[in-house]
């Protein structure tokens, strides 16, 4: 074979590898699966935002997360039975939405159990692994669980400056939120009130709340240091939501693909606790910035002896529903696992 000929093959097959890498990396994706969440699109995200890359890098393109915001597949309370039964593929799962559904999950969201959002999380872990009503519970929505957010501390924020003990917060109107919280705001003698959190602000400005109750970075978002100056706490950590796969989708899923999203979703996990507390101390530094003030809240372990065990209450809720013995395992392990 001639040089020239040699030459001339050399470029063909050169041509046709670098024809084969486009046409791989141009290739439509085998899966395409539809992520629907509750929160609008912000910098909090990020992280669940990497995670969608790593999947579609870790399958080379395989697979494509399309990520949709703002109740745009389905509002909050939609979300579980929408991923269930396969109409979308993955979800943002906030337990306190599903009490019936999930209400395991949701004792992740019972005020003054946890200390802080490192350990809420490492118990929401190993109560997966180790106490088999929590996995049962997604199994019975049929949802395959991937990892679960953590939620920055929350804040009394309003003009008044004595926001930081219990005797300042009698007779005080607190923006509250649930079933359980307005009981940890009725314990000091407050007077717990229901407003969105978009309303706080002007609710504030006018009045008809003294204080909200709030995590710094909706603090900030909401610029609540403008009415209302002064951040006292914190005061309450809870975990937030899920990020669960439905099982219609995960079983199509081939083996190499689903270790992917574990491996993924692992990682993740691993870095949120940072991620949150980096994100609230950013925020909480642009608020002092901006001229607000936080102050620490002297009085806490007294707050928590006035305010009633929910812990126990969730219990006996449970005990009604034919699940008192699983919620008192739970109890009894998660106080145990707190204690060490």
């Amino acid at each position: 074979m001639t040089i020239r000929k040699r030459n001339l093959l050399k470029g063909v097959l050169a041509a046709a590898a670098l024809s084969m890498t486009a046409g791989a990396a141009n290739a439509a994706p085998e899966f395409t699966l539809r992520w629907g969440h509750y929160l609008s699109n912000s910098s909090f995200l990020q992280l669940e935002k990497d995670f969608a890359k790593k999947v579609e890098a870790g399958t080379n393109g395989r697979v494509k997360i399309d990520m949709t915001f703002s109740g745009g597949l389905g509002k909050g309370g939609e979300l579980l039975a929408l991923v269930g039964r396969g109409a979308i593929d993955m979800a943002a799962i906030v337990p306190g939405y599903y009490a019936k559904q999930l209400p395991f999950y949701k004792a992740f969201q019972i005020p003054f159990v946890f200390s802080n959002p490192k350990q809420a999380i490492a118990i929401s872990m190993r109560s997966y692994k180790e106490l088999p009503s929590f996995k049962q519970e997604l199994d019975k929505q049929n949802v395959h669980f991937l990892f679960h957010q953590p939620l920055g501390v929350y804040y009394l924020t309003g003009k008044d400056p004595s926001c930081d003990t219990i005797a300042g917060l009698k007779g005080k109107k607190i923006r509250s939120f649930g079933g359980d919280v307005p009981k940890i705001h009725g314990a000091v003698g407050a007077v717990p009130v229901s407003v969105g959190v978009t309303q706080v602000y002007e609710a504030l400005q006018r009045g008809s709340l003294d204080y909200s109750f709030l995590n710094a970075g909706n603090i900030l978002s909401n610029r609540l240091y403008e009415p209302g100056k002064y951040s006292c706490g914190p005061v309450m950590v809870i975990a937030g939501h899920l990020l669960v796969v439905g099982n219609k989708t995960w079983n199509k899923l081939p083996k190499d693909i689903q270790g992917v999203f574990t491996k993924a979703a692992a990682e993740i996990q691993a870095k949120y606790v940072a991620f949150v507390d980096d994100h609230e101390n950013a925020a909480k530094a642009k608020i002092k910035a901006a001229g607000g003030v936080f102050k620490p809240f002297k009085e806490m372990d007294k707050w928590r002896a006035q305010a009633p065990d929910l812990l126990a209450s969730w219990v006996e809720g449970m005990k009604k529903r034919g699940k008192g013995a699983e919620a008192e395992q739970v109890a009894k392990s998660w106080r145990a696992w707190m204690a060490n």
